[in-house]
């Protein structure tokens, strides 16, 4: 049996834990809470990468479930909890399974579980693809902005693979006061291009849309690259195509070979989960034996400790933090029950008295 009650019913006494609740959020609810709010969510993530970057965060690796019989799906667990104005501790589960797009589903789905700073319970599990979705748009939002700063504003935007992750990445950068004269498309479906199209053209833009067939021709006629593929090792080795030197946002990790990151400048959002699990990165510190081709992390740039050159193509390739999610997830429960709009679950925790 489910309720819907507001945010009072996790008040508690003064100096004394509440009895624990539990609420289940649907995509519905998450897509409500967030439409719209791209400029608020930007600022948000930003504040998550700066308590990160203080140290107001635990983010342990990325867990990995693969499968010997399935070796393109995965599923993986984040762990993560924040401190700041935030206080929340949880883990985002989320699956990649590349076959569910010839079935007609989205690739990835996603569940957030919520957990009390003070206690420790489990307050609140989310639908999570969206979630996902949200903050891998808006950290790269973010980015653009700000490795932006110094050099021309890019006016020509590609998107490199246009699925779920390509969309909310241009509702973004349209949300937060992008305006481009052109964007360029390439995928390796020619009917996820189309489709690709067919949205940009629903938004209204008054940008010229070009399909490009040859990925290279993309890349070139782009001032601001997105990468989101699934790819799972570089297929883009020629340096030569990026002598323009654009801004990339290498959201996929993994489609770079380490010749085009060495002749760039390169940021990340944090060194040590970026440069694991044979990411691009992680394929050029194996290369080299160091880490000196990172120019810094985003946060760096935020603060003024680093600075993004202006003769070289800049590359921002985020692993994709489990903090962000607790963020973003969290904003959504303020969100729901502030509208009074949670469904509680009945009893769902049982035998809370310790000796019965």
């Amino acid at each position: 049996m489910t309720d819907v009650l507001s945010s009072t019913a996790r008040r508690s006494v003064p100096g004394r834990p509440s009895v624990p609740s539990f609420a289940v959020i649907s995509g519905e609810q998450v897509q409500g809470a967030l439409s719209g709010r791209e400029k608020e969510l930007v600022e948000l993530v930003g504040t998550a990468y700066r308590l990160h970057g203080a140290g107001d965060s635990v983010n342990p690796p990325s867990y990995f479930l693969r499968f010997p019989d399935r070796p393109t799906a995965r599923i993986i667990a984040l762990p993560a909890s924040i401190g700041g104005p935030v206080r929340v501790d949880g883990l985002k589960w989320i699956s990649s399974f590349p076959e569910n797009v010839n079935a007609g589903l989205p690739r990835a789905s996603a569940v957030l579980i919520l957990n009390d700073h003070d206690t420790g319970y489990p307050f609140a599990c989310l639908e999570s693809s969206i979630i996902s979705a949200t903050r891998t748009a808006a950290s790269a939002a973010l980015a653009a902005d700000w490795l932006s700063r110094g050099r021309p504003r890019p006016a020509r935007v590609g998107f490199f693979g246009t699925g779920l992750i390509a969309r909310y990445i241009h509702t973004f950068l349209a949300g937060t006061g992008w305006d481009f004269e052109t964007v360029g498309v390439h995928d390796v479906s020619r009917d996820s291009a189309d489709g690709f199209r067919g949205y940009l053209r629903q938004t209204g833009t008054g940008a010229r849309i070009t399909v490009h067939d040859r990925a290279e021709d993309l890349v070139r006629a782009s001032d601001l690259v997105v990468f989101a593929t699934v790819a799972g090792e570089p297929h883009v080795t020629d340096p030569a195509w990026f002598t323009h030197n654009p801004l990339v946002l290498h959201v996929s990790l993994r489609d770079l070979a380490p010749e085009i990151l060495l002749g760039s400048a390169n940021f990340v959002d944090d060194v040590e989960h970026c440069l694991k699990a044979d990411t691009s990165p992680h394929l050029v510190e194996q290369r080299t034996g160091n880490r000196d081709f990172l120019n810094g992390t985003l946060n760096d740039v935020m603060l003024g400790r680093a600075a993004p050159p202006t003769d070289r193509p800049v590359v921002f390739s985020p692993f994709g933090l489990g903090v962000l999610d607790l963020v973003v997830g969290k904003y959504v429960y303020d969100e729901v029950a502030r509208a009074g709009n949670l469904r509680l679950i009945d009893d769902f925790f049982h035998d809370l008295r310790r000796y019965g």
